[in-house]
């Protein structure tokens, strides 16, 4: 049995539920985060979206700076920064300082939406309006235990005149989003003080230079992300909450790739996964309820609505269509009593190799959010105990 104790971290988006405000949500987030230190979580990670009515955390840097202040040990960090609109050098700058205040308990975890985005507009111009590809679509499969659902298609998404507003709204105009590589790149560079300029000149952010941050790549395939988080020697945080069809495919990317670094010798994976937990599964289930609704929001192109309360949701009336379009994310949500929650962990840990959790969790009463991050730590820290202590 192994001694290795598997750390649970946390991921938060700053929910704004129905009822409530933006000041309410990030209020919650620094209560919760607080409550988190003490029950023992590892890190506490913030988001990063835009223009939706049900989410926060719009400015992750700030939301941090908050976090970390609020807190006294947990490390806090970005799940992830959007690359595709932001330079280098304003991240470096944004992260040193809030290092400068805080040293050796921040995260600096990257990602590619932005690109990916920026990508997906240039693929519809160039193509005059042509319909996207469709692949044939892959059957669930059962791994180890991990259900592994069919992709889900975000190509209706790409379409979408709202979609082309966000993403011109978060770039100057003309702007072209750099390749991910290089802004990793210039990123280290900036942070360890090497960098130097095609012509040879040098640059040096401050604060940032000399920094102990943490980089991380977060990813939800075995594309760039996990590429460039293995070809540089930095940890990877693979999203089975969000892409749960390809999680497998991204941390055997990663491994395969791994290269040592002087900061990390070997792969260290991160696997995220949302979660309830309650008292009894009856009592989880209800309060997991409006998950559903939430995610069609999002999968419909309108941006993650209010999270609905529980009787919102049951006055919903789902069609064919409707289940499908969310069927994914909903059938790989963990919901249960603390020990059910915590098989279905162990089960992901397993089946993925993780070196740690990251779980997201998301209730219209803020009280049943903390309360189900708190018998999630009790229940895992018992059976982790368990699982690390020699045989008799």
């Amino acid at each position: 049995m192994s001694s290795h104790r598997t750390p649970l971290s946390i991921l938060d988006l700053a929910p704004i539920v129905s009822g409530g405000t933006a000041r309410d949500a990030l209020r919650n987030t620094i209560d919760l985060a607080r409550r988190a230190e003490e029950f023992g979580y590892h890190r506490y990670w913030l988001a990063e979206h835009h223009f939706t009515p049900g989410v926060a955390s719009s400015a992750p840097a700030v939301l941090i700076a908050l976090v970390a202040a609020a807190t006294s040990r947990i490390r806090v960090g970005s799940g992830a920064v959007q690359l595709g609109h932001q330079t280098a050098a304003a991240v470096v700058e944004q992260f040193g300082t809030i290092d400068a205040l805080y040293p050796g308990r921040i995260d600096l975890g990257l990602g590619r939406s932005g690109q990916r985005r920026a990508e997906a507009l240039k693929e519809l111009k160039d193509g005059a309006g042509a319909e996207p590809r469709h692949e044939e679509p892959r059957p669930a499969r059962d791994t180890h235990g991990l259900l592994i659902p069919p992709p889900f298609s975000f190509a209706h998404l790409l379409t979408s005149p709202r979609f082309a507003l966000w993403a011109s709204l978060l770039q100057q105009p003309g702007a072209q989003s750099p390749d991910f590589a290089d802004q990793v790149d210039d990123i280290l560079a900036l942070l360890s003080g090497t960098y130097l300029s095609s012509e040879g000149l040098d640059a040096h952010a401050v604060p940032g230079e000399g920094a102990d941050v943490e980089v991380w790549i977060l990813g939800s395939s075995g594309g760039q992300s996990a590429q460039v988080a293995a070809e540089r020697g930095l940890p990877f945080a693979a999203n089975y909450h969000v892409s749960p069809s390809s999680v497998l495919e991204a941390v055997d990317a990663y491994r395969a790739a791994f290269k040592p670094s002087a900061s990390l010798a070997a792969p260290y994976v991160v696997v995220s996964a949302d979660a309830v937990v309650a008292a009894d599964d009856a009592t989880a289930r209800e309060l997991a309820s409006p998950y559903g609704l939430w995610v069609r929001s999002i999968r419909a192109g309108e941006g993650a609505i209010a999270f609905p309360s529980p009787r919102e949701a049951a006055a919903h009336s789902w069609s064919e269509e409707d289940r499908l379009l969310v069927a994914d994310r909903v059938d790989t949500q963990f919901v249960g009593a603390p020990a059910t929650v915590v098989e279905k962990l162990r089960v992901l840990r397993d089946a993925t190799g993780a070196d740690e959790l990251l779980v997201t969790t998301i209730a219209h009463d803020h009280a049943d959010r903390v309360r189900s991050y708190e018998l999630l730590a009790e229940a895992w820290d018992r059976a982790e105990t368990e699982r690390a202590a020699p045989p008799a």
